[in-house]
């Protein structure tokens, strides 16, 4: 089990979460839910996208429905590919854009232990900026993780199910 660091309150449950509060500058924080959670219903339910589905079939599943980019946009869910340390992709729905190369996100079982990692920083390491490759914020050290990830794109939700997020002009 991850230890828990930052503020850590239990979740009445998955359906019952509410969205997470738009703070100036959050800190990266880990909830521990009433049950642990996966990241496809975690994202599908903060995002507004219906697909189902591993993860990292999202990006497949989702042409023909959804926009689909490599640029950041608060809302939009960023798919990590399938790989051998993450055997069925993830997914992490983006809060805040910091930069052109670095994104705040909201996501859960990030470290397996089902809980929620909310305002989780992600950044870009992708040698042609395009959100290919990415680092992710290892909450518990305070830290960039090590690791570099792959990653397919983003998936736009369609503005009527698009959370209230927001975009910080740098």
């Amino acid at each position: 089990m991850t230890p828990p660091l930052g503020r850590v309150t239990p979740a009445a449950g998955f359906t019952l979460l509410p969205r997470p509060p738009i703070l100036p500058r959050a800190r990266p924080a880990l909830v521990k839910p009433s049950r642990s959670l996966q990241c496809v219903p975690y994202a599908r339910e903060l995002s507004g996208v219906k697909l189902r589905g591993d993860a990292w079939t999202w990006w497949n599943k989702a042409e023909g429905r959804y926009a689909r980019g490599a640029a950041p946009r608060p809302g939009a869910v960023l798919v990590f590919s399938k790989s051998q340390r993450l055997r069925r992709g993830h997914l992490a729905v983006v809060a805040e854009v910091r930069s052109s190369r670095e994104i705040v996100v909201h996501q859960a079982n990030w470290l397996n232990g089902g809980w929620i990692h909310r305002y989780s920083p992600v950044r870009d390491v992708s040698q042609g900026n395009d959100w290919s490759e990415v680092r992710v914020w290892y909450t518990p050290g305070r830290v960039y993780g090590s690791r570099t990830y792959a990653a397919s794109g983003f998936i736009y939700p369609q503005p009527e199910s698009a959370p209230v997020l927001r975009q910080v002009a740098k």
